[in-house]
């Protein structure tokens, strides 16, 4: 059976692109039409994408390589969390710390302060050890530290890969990754550059339910790479959506996030 299918795709928005406007020209082999000034996916070339990000993906898993999740805006935290968990791998879902992957031993020796004080916080040494000031600061400390590298505490040595949600967000993933030779998975929508992808899925990056469709695609292909039986992301939970009637609804999406963006910059 397919790891994922043209209804699956359709019905989580993945064809929407960017506004016309907006567009990267290196994405044009990858776009099948404009509609109302936005540029909407070829999700034939998104099936086949998936296929060989599935296959790969299952191929390091069956080898013992473990892929690092990595999606920090809104629209993909929950996702990349849960299905980096379930996949066995690892994730980042808030921020990415610059040489995290690139100057990895120095990230161990935070990681090494988070293990620490989860481990006072357990044995109740806060406690019994600290002032009720000193603990409330440990634990201020704690939840910093876990937030931005709790996903990654059990990681000993560098992912075989990265799947990536939003590359112009996470270029210095990338960055990092394109240093060390790492392969990276990624959704490209329509206002990337493509060629900063090893395994690129033609897709939007910015729906929720597409995110967290192809976080399950990936999540399934590590699971099954790890001797589990995942091997396609079941339908019959998915809404039936309308295509005419969910446009709109993602080009708002789109577009506020875009307006956000730019508010950003200009401030």
């Amino acid at each position: 059976m397919a790891v994922i299918t043209m209804k699956q795709l359709l019905e989580v928005g993945a064809h929407f692109g960017h506004q016309a406007k907006r567009w990267n020209p290196k994405m044009k082999p990858y776009i099948f039409t404009e509609r109302n000034g936005i540029h909407i996916l070829d999700l034939h070339q998104t099936l086949s994408a998936t296929e060989r990000a599935y296959e790969f993906v299952r191929e390091i898993s069956e080898n013992g390589g473990k892929v690092l999740f990595v999606g920090t805006k809104k629209q993909a935290q929950e996702a990349i969390k849960e299905e980096a968990e379930r996949a066995g791998g690892f994730y980042v879902n808030h921020r990415w710390l610059g040489g995290l992957l690139t100057n990895l031993n120095t990230i161990k020796t935070r990681v090494k302060r988070l293990k620490e004080l989860e481990e006072m916080d357990a044995d109740g040494t806060l406690d019994t050890a600290y002032t009720k000031k000193e603990a409330g600061l440990l634990r201020k400390e704690m939840a910093k530290l876990s937030k931005n590298i709790g996903g990654i505490k059990n990681m000993s040595k560098l992912p075989a890969a990265l799947f990536v949600v939003d590359i112009k967000k996470e270029f210095l993933a990338l960055e990092e990754a394109k240093k060390l030779g790492i392969p990276v998975i990624a959704l490209i929508d329509t206002n990337v550059d493509p060629e900063l992808v090893t395994y690129k899925i033609p897709a939007n990056d910015d729906a929720i339910r597409s995110v967290k469709l192809f976080a399950q695609v990936i999540a399934n292909a590590a699971v099954e790479g790890n001797g589990g039986v995942e091997g396609f992301v079941d339908s019959e939970q998915e809404l039936e959506v309308s295509v005419d009637e969910d446009f709109s609804e993602e080009v708002v999406i789109k577009e506020t996030v875009e307006e956000v963006n730019e508010e950003n910059t200009e401030a």
